[in-house]
């Protein structure tokens, strides 16, 4: 069954909002826990909205991605310094 975009969202920014005390930043299958009778694609497609609307951003080590709330955490400080 294909998930609601927006309701979706909604819920992916919530948790982020809600652990973002503990972490800043979760791998891909931490949004599929969230989503699990939906396909990898569709949660896939949900994050790349959310980084197009600048709700959140990925961060990559070069093997591995990342998403956190935009701006948030450490790495986000020290890449949006002047």
């Amino acid at each position: 069954m294909p998930i609601e975009m927006e309701s979706a969202k909604e819920e992916i920014l919530a948790f982020l909002e809600k652990k973002t005390g503990a972490k800043s930043k979760f791998y891909f299958n931490d949004f599929t826990k969230l989503f699990p009778d939906a396909k990898g694609r569709e949660v896939k497609k949900v994050l790349t909205a959310l980084v197009k609307e600048q709700k959140i951003e990925y961060w990559s080590s070069g093997s591995t991605t990342m998403y956190g709330l935009f701006g948030a955490g450490k790495q986000g400080a020290a890449e949006h310094e002047d």
